[in-house]
């Protein structure tokens, strides 16, 4: 086992560690894809504060949109890619490696 892998900070990512990220995230990863407008929804977020977040995370390549017409309007579908799924789960992992109770000293 390599010295990285004992960090429990190893998986930590400060992109999916915002809380509105994190958030978005965790959403996709129990949906698989989801329209623009009900992440909005379910998130309580602005129009602008999500695009802002979705455009961190694209950008980092841990989500993507697909455009569809539906209801004669254009809607924009997220959904984690697979980077994006390992970054999460990562970080996950990590965040339940910090919070763990430390053994006790012998």
């Amino acid at each position: 086992m390599s010295p990285e892998t004992d960090d429990p900070l190893a998986g930590f990512d400060t992109t999916v560690h915002a809380p509105h990220r994190l958030r978005i995230c965790a959403l996709l990863e129990a949906t698989g894809e989801a329209e623009f407008g009900l992440v909005q929804k379910k998130l309580a977020l602005s129009a602008s504060a999500l695009s802002k977040h979705v455009t961190v995370l694209m950008d980092a390549g841990y989500v993507e949109q697909r455009k569809a017409v539906r209801d004669t309007r254009q809607r924009v579908w997220l959904r984690l890619t697979r980077q994006g799924r390992a970054a999460y789960q990562g970080h996950l992992a990590a965040l339940r490696a910090i919070t763990a109770p430390s053994d006790p000293a012998p």
